[in-house]
């Protein structure tokens, strides 16, 4: 009779997982062909503009903001150079304001917002145009069509043979920068799940397995990305591109690294029980705490941006949370019921049989283990030593920004022309130092603008109205400025390069003498941006590191239920990223040659390294905590690294490879974030997760737990 009704229960307990099972299905299904199309549209609500990743409260946004008063709403200046072989003639120069005209209408430049030319060269070889693109039809198309148009009009000009034409500036950066990031859409995913499906094969030697969890991966990116994009569309978060990237790449690697637990687990289960459905509940119970409190971990320590100054940096905390939370559900939900209605033929061909339930540790961490006891402390040492020297590189690295030319890692038709502008004009045209006074100081503003030493030139936004293209033949002081609410606009060119080192000590000179002398005058422009951005980022690695610290620590001790684990665990953390970020310096310095590291680089770095990095530590050590309750603690470090050991190594393997998929996007930032992040990953697996945390906790024993009294046996 008892075997009857625990027949019956079994059978009822199975039809309620394979119902549970069938309505997860249907639900991600749905999940699934309503954010899937949503994918292709994340660009529609992306921004690119490195001014608008500023707070409100930064200088260079307050100047932007009073400067569209005496411009085009919205607009963005292109540059449009035109450089001939040979000095151009009177003849050919008077022809130039047509053609201006001609370029104008082809982004439809209204009377009132007028192009600025033709402004020739000193030496007399070139010509340029300074036109406002609006961006109501967006900046990239814009200027795709002035670079369509402008060299058959040259040529229609009767200008010199081998005239070259160039469309640059701040508006032509932008448009390269988009074109740039247009990969974020297509190639960055498929080389992600490229990389992530032949390393699956591998670990399982499976044909169905990895399809199963790469499915998993790629309905939790369609649930998050429905998600981040009513919320871009409604204003309520900033999307970038780089957040676009960073967000399929996470949820990516994340979602697989939480399969690979769980998979781990139901293979275990399924050499201890002949009913999947049983199996599945075992692996269930035994993955979901260490899932949960993962991406928990994770996910807090993203929000964390949102104490940054930088408005870039505060959009991807919360995309990055809901990105890692649609993993985790998607882990935990799709992924089970796809297990349950496979069974064991998810594992085809080789299935696991219950004769295999009691099969030994792979040889590899068994001779791993014996090592760490015999020799513990000699293990951690020299681990640890490993991590001091890689961390000595860090005395190499340059994290202060790079200049703007060097963001975009692909040909750059605004990085050509901005190299020619620099044969023929001052150094700095094209994207001209903004400065907003007051009417009343207007000429004393004035004056000491232009007496800055990096200013080669420097006038007053006057009150003319006339053509659409209109020479600059007369002073802006013959006529009389042009006053937006008590406030006149001053244009300067530096004299060094928009975005070098030189011109951004300009600005930090220029404004310390301004505010001296003219409180409330405002500096802006695009090398102003640049240097607001750059302090900004530096700023908020010393704010938020310890703030995502604060949170681990609390995590893991109200996860293992202790003190000296949590913070020996965000010691070896800490060390690894550090040992990551200093060969990464070497790298970036010797081997790929980059003139830097973006400024928000070492924060973007710590934030994932530390995260994911106590992810593979709670893998580790809640197995561990498992263990030693029933071997006692070092019996139970031993055999949490063997049951373990495989599993996080894959994660590793499959969490670097998704992030150097950010590779194949040619842009600086991505390409350093790409190798920080996917280099300290396998540090973290290799050398943190295999030796320093269980040859450190071995050694210590017992007292691993304090205060708490768990694994009082050894």
């Amino acid at each position: 009779m008892m075997d009857k009704s625990s027949g019956t229960g079994r059978r009822n307990s199975s039809r309620l997982w394979l119902a549970v099972a069938v309505l997860s299905l249907v639900v991600w299904m749905a999940i699934g062909g309503i954010g899937g199309p949503t994918f292709g549209k994340l660009s529609e609500v992306s921004s690119n503009d490195q001014a608008s990743f500023l707070p409100a409260s930064a200088e260079s946004t307050e100047a932007r903001e009073w400067q569209s008063k005496f411009t085009s709403s919205g607009s963005v200046p292109a540059v449009v150079l035109i450089e001939s072989p040979e000095k151009l003639s009177p003849a050919q120069l008077a022809g130039l304001p047509s053609l201006g005209t001609q370029l104008s209408a082809v982004v439809g430049v209204s009377q009132s917002t007028s192009t600025l030319g033709p402004i020739p060269s000193t030496d007399g070889k070139a010509a340029q145009f300074i036109i406002p693109v609006g961006d109501g039809n967006g900046v990239k198309g814009s200027i795709h069509s002035l670079r369509a148009k402008a060299t058959g009009y040259v040529t229609d000009a009767g200008l010199p043979a081998g005239t070259t034409t160039y469309v640059t500036g701040p508006a032509g950066f932008i448009a390269d920068l988009v074109s740039a990031f247009g990969g974020i859409d297509g190639i960055l995913l498929f080389a992600a799940l490229g990389a992530v499906l032949v390393i699956l094969l591998a670990v399982y030697r499976s044909v169905v397995l990895p399809f199963v969890v790469l499915l998993t991966a790629v309905f939790a990116l369609c649930g998050s990305i429905l998600v981040v994009f009513a919320l871009a569309k409604s204003g309520a978060m900033q999307l970038t591109g780089q957040s676009q990237g960073i967000l399929s790449i996470l949820v990516v690697g994340s979602a697989t690294d939480y399969a690979l637990l769980f998979v781990a687990r139901y293979r275990e289960a399924l050499g201890h029980s002949s009913n999947k459905w049983s199996a599945l509940g075992r692996a269930y119970k035994g993955s979901f705490g260490a899932i949960l409190a993962s991406g928990t971990t994770v996910a807090l320590a993203l929000l964390c941006l949102l104490f940054s100054e930088l408005n870039s940096n505060r959009g991807l905390g919360p995309i990055g949370a809901i990105g890692i939370g649609f993993s985790m559900l998607a882990s935990l939900t799709l992924l089970p019921a796809a297990l349950g209605l496979l069974g064991r033929s998810a594992f085809w061909p080789h299935t696991p049989r219950k004769a295999a339930a009691n099969s030994d540790i792979p040889r590899v961490w068994r001779l791993l283990a014996s090592i760490i006891a015999k020799r513990p402390g000699a293990v951690w040492l020299g681990a640890a030593a490993v991590l001091v020297v890689c961390a000595s590189g860090l005395l190499q690295l340059q994290a202060s920004g790079v200049p703007q030319s060097a963001l975009i890692l692909s040909k750059s038709e605004a990085v050509d022309g901005q190299a020619a502008l620099g044969r023929h004009y001052p150094a700095g045209a094209g994207s001209p130092v903004v400065v907003v006074a007051e009417e009343k100081a207007a000429a004393e503003v004035l004056a000491e603008v232009k007496a800055q030493e990096g200013i080669s030139d420097a006038s007053v936004v006057a009150a003319q109205g006339g053509p659409s293209v209109r020479p600059l033949t007369e002073s802006p002081t013959d006529t009389a400025p042009l006053v937006r609410d008590g406030r006149v606009l001053i244009n300067a060119t530096l004299s060094s390069e928009a975005d070098s080192a030189k011109a951004e000590q300009t600005i930090a000179t220029l404004r310390q003498k301004l505010h001296d002398k003219a409180p409330g005058t405002l500096v802006g422009g695009t090398t102003a941006t640049a240097a607001d951005t750059n302090a900004s980022a530096q700023s908020d690695l010393w704010r938020i590191i310890p703030i995502v610290l604060a949170v681990i620590l609390l995590v893991l001790m109200a996860l293992l239920r202790a003190v000296l684990a949590p913070l020996l665990l965000i010691g070896t953390v800490v060390l690894s990223y550090a040992a990551a970020l200093g060969v990464s310096a070497w790298v970036f310095n010797h081997v790929f040659g980059f003139p830097g590291a973006d400024a928000s680089v070492p924060l973007f770095g710590f934030v994932f390294l530390v995260a994911l990095g106590v992810d593979y530590n709670i893998f580790l050590m809640t197995r561990v905590r498992e263990e030693s309750t029933l071997k006692g603690t070092r019996a139970g470090i031993l055999k949490g690294l063997g049951a373990t050991g495989g599993v996080i190594t894959s994660a590793g393997v499959v969490l670097a490879a998704t992030f150097a998929a950010l590779g194949v996007i040619p842009i600086l930032f991505l390409a350093q974030i790409s190798f920080i992040v996917a280099f300290g990953v396998l540090l973290d697996t290799t050398i943190v997760r295999s030796l320093l945390v269980p040859a450190l906790s071995y050694d210590i024993g017992r007292r691993i737990w304090w205060p708490g009294r768990l694994g009082r046996m050894s």
